[in-house]
């Protein structure tokens, strides 16, 4: 059945919100995902249609942190390596999770999704103040390649509160300069989604017509909302997102 232009309006104005909440603090998959299922759209192909319709956002964002991706670039290859491996492997899981498998999960996903907005910050507070001014050893290297490689995993399935995570991570590697940490959380989150937007499209999984549509807010929200993100109260920011999925938690859990 198809959508009505009103439903088409709402997906496009969630798409914008994505958009401009990726490039600033993360979290837009709590706009396109939940208003994906309100319309009545299988879980997996939510997923994968949300995923596909929010990544050239985040590749448009990057353009705006040009200058801070190129003070840290040298971060980059082994990061990207370890994200195009661990986004494989958590896309394919995904595909081959039943479908009423994957609805049981939803409520869970966005909880756990939640929780990360609500303590991720804290947590990257912690680890900053507990690494101080000591360079990263070659233990603590191993420790951000593990644990990149479940976030990239995690993004591969399902991805929601991904970006708060690579914040905590980069601050396990000694980085402070939020902007710079914002832009390589938007290369990285552009590689993990990029990869799952791949083989969502060699798997026939996405809804196109709503895709399409969804594409165009999020590269409208995506490169609009990095060129403004240091103008945003990053706090005011946060608490919305917390607040959006919170109320979605608790709707999901209730609907299950």
């Amino acid at each position: 059945m198809g959508l009505s232009m009103v439903e088409y309006g709402l997906l496009f104005v969630a798409s914008i919100f994505a958009g401009v909440i990726n490039s600033v603090a993360g979290g837009g998959s709590f706009f396109t995902f939940p208003m994906l299922l309100f319309t009545g759209m299988n879980p997996i192909i939510a997923n994968a249609t949300s995923t596909m319709a929010t990544w050239p956002g985040m590749v448009a964002s990057t353009v705006a942190y040009r200058p801070e991706i190129a003070a840290n670039r040298q971060k980059l290859p082994a990061l990207m390596i370890i994200s195009l491996i661990g986004s494989i492997i958590g896309t394919i899981v995904l595909l081959k999770t039943p479908e009423q498998t994957f609805a049981g999960l939803v409520p869970y996903l966005l909880l756990f999704a939640t929780l990360l907005f609500a303590f991720g910050n804290s947590i990257a507070q912690k680890l900053r103040k507990m690494r101080g001014d000591k360079k990263p050893s070659t233990l603590s290297h191993a420790g951000v390649f593990c644990l990149q490689m479940g976030i990239a995993i995690y993004g591969g399935y399902f991805g929601g509160g991904m970006g708060i995570v690579l914040l905590s991570m980069f601050a396990l590697m000694g980085l402070t300069h939020i902007h710079e940490m914002n832009a390589l959380k938007a290369v990285l989150t552009s590689t993990i989604n990029g990869v799952a937007v791949v083989i969502f499209i060699a798997a026939h999984v996405i809804a196109w017509p709503q895709a399409i549509v969804m594409l165009c807010g999020s590269v409208l929200g995506g490169y609009s909302g990095a060129s403004y993100a240091k103008r945003l109260p990053p706090l005011l920011v946060r608490h919305f997102i917390i607040a959006t999925g919170v109320v979605l938690t608790i709707y999901f859990f209730l609907k299950r």
